[in-house]
């Protein structure tokens, strides 16, 4: 039986890498996935999901206004899928989760989505929201802050690596905008 899995972590967890992996470990034996990623997010390239270790694969792109249901359904019936992997799923709206819970009930395909939990002010992503209500399993991916305590939040940084309190809860960024920490650490940045 299919089921919806989100894989959540603050960034630089791996959640790219672990999603390459099990498109590779499906392939290799044979069966067809289609990978997704968000539209707003091109820093790899558009239509390309990259790992920062250096794999990529190629991706479908969605945007907000997409149907993701009606999108997978034409994939599938030109080609059986036997698993639909999303990456940058923070992005979602709450109508595409919905969507996605159809792909899983009515097609029987698992949904593997891998996204952020919670923006630099620790607010969820409504793509996060819904999948944390709605998915079947729940998978925390972990990495560390600086302390070397679990990091589980995000903070934004301007180009003099000063912290960002304010602002578009959306800024696409790497290592060069956001940093990884410990919710102790971004109390002390953003709550203290």
């Amino acid at each position: 039986m299919a089921q919806l899995y989100f894989y959540y972590s603050s960034m630089n967890a791996g959640k790219s890498t672990s999603l390459l992996q099990s498109s590779y470990n499906y392939r290799e034996r044979g069966m067809n996935t289609f990978v997704l990623t968000a539209s707003i997010d091109n820093r790899a390239g558009v239509g390309k999901v990259a790992s920062r270790i250096g794999i990529e694969t190629d991706a479908a792109i969605f945007s907000c206004n997409d149907n993701l249901a009606t999108m997978i359904e034409a994939v599938h019936q030109q080609q059986q899928q036997h698993c639909i992997l999303i990456d940058e799923a923070q992005f979602l709206s709450k109508e595409q989760v919905k969507q996605l819970t159809h792909v899983v009930d009515n097609l029987d395909i698992p949904v593997l989505c891998y996204g952020i939990k919670t923006d630099f002010q620790g607010e969820l992503f409504s793509g996060s929201q819904y999948l944390l209500a709605w998915a079947d399993k729940l998978v925390e991916l972990k990495t560390i802050c600086h302390c070397g305590r679990k990091a589980n939040m995000v903070l934004r940084h301007d180009q003099d690596g000063n912290p960002i309190k304010e602002g578009q809860q959306v800024e696409i960024g790497g290592n060069e905008s956001y940093q990884s920490v410990c919710r102790k650490h971004f109390r002390a940045v953003l709550w203290d």
